[in-house]
């Protein structure tokens, strides 16, 4: 896609960020509900976020058809907006201000464009395949570069959890519990496209997580690599939002995370020190 093309679908996903974070500004989650698991909470405002900005991208993009948490979509149009009216509704919920809209074009080869703002922080970020990332704070717009840490324990790694954490075996506390061990610290922020934004500014070396949906991380995805990152599944091949999963880092850390993740895969006997 030509890169003028890029930044007209830039310039529309940006402007419809910001309506939805001018509705969601101030608001209180009022009626929360769950979609089935007491943990996947759901508010009147993350409908009304994505009726926004699904009436504006079909008035302004007619021929893209929109994908959203609420109210899905043809997931396999070739080209198509990934909209996450709310990510992060559990912190939303509880007035924590970690939560974003996020919105991505993605086409056949993967994003295209890709904006993410924090309302309630007053920081939002934005990138377009091929034109670098950007981030705005205080009203000071910057590009985005990730940080240069280069030793895994020394780095700061963020990750999240399924929802079905306390059923499911496949719930992260193994990763979780290992890189406690081996990376210099870790965090749980509750919000997939602000842990990959941080990453992309450098806040933060590396995120790994899995069972996500394409939603989540479209756009922190393309944002990262926009910032000179590196974006992989979690065994170190291609990345593609469609598969839920990733690994993104400053990439000099990169491989680092995906022998660990590997390490766990294997079980105890693999781990570093392990007894034989």
């Amino acid at each position: 896609m030509a890169s003028d093309d890029l930044e007209d679908a830039l310039r529309v996903a940006r402007q419809v960020a910001a309506e939805a974070a001018t509705l969601l500004r101030g608001a209180r989650a009022g009626d929360v509900r769950h979609k089935g698991n007491p943990r996947d909470l759901v508010t009147e405002w993350d409908t009304r976020s994505e009726e926004l900005i699904r009436a504006r991208l079909g008035a302004l993009t007619p021929a893209i058809p929109v994908v959203g948490e609420e109210a899905g979509g043809d997931a396999g149009a070739p080209r198509r907006w990934l909209v996450d009216p709310i990510d992060g509704t559990v912190n939303f919920a509880h007035g924590l201000p970690l939560w974003t809209v996020s919105i991505a074009l993605e086409g056949a080869a993967g994003g295209e464009v890709g904006v993410v703002t924090a309302p309630a922080l007053g920081w939002a970020f934005w990138a377009r395949r091929g034109g670098g990332a950007h981030g705005e704070r205080d009203g000071e717009v910057r590009a985005l570069a990730v940080s240069a840490v280069a030793a895994l324990d020394a780095a700061l790694l963020v990750t999240g959890f399924p929802y079905d954490r306390a059923t499911a075996p496949d719930n992260n506390f193994a990763e979780w519990e290992h890189f406690q061990r081996r990376a210099g610290a870790c965090r749980r922020l509750g919000a997939a496209s602000l842990d990959l934004c941080l990453v992309a500014s450098g806040a933060l070396d590396g995120y790994w997580e899995r069972r996500l949906h394409a939603w989540d991380v479209a756009a922190g995805a393309l944002i990262v690599a926009e910032a000179g990152g590196r974006v992989t599944d979690t065994r170190g091949g291609p990345f593609a939002a469609s598969r839920g999963e990733v690994v993104a880092s400053n990439g000099a850390i990169h491989d680092m995370i995906v022998r660990e993740l590997a390490a766990v895969r294997r079980g105890p006997a693999a781990a570093p020190g392990a007894s034989p």
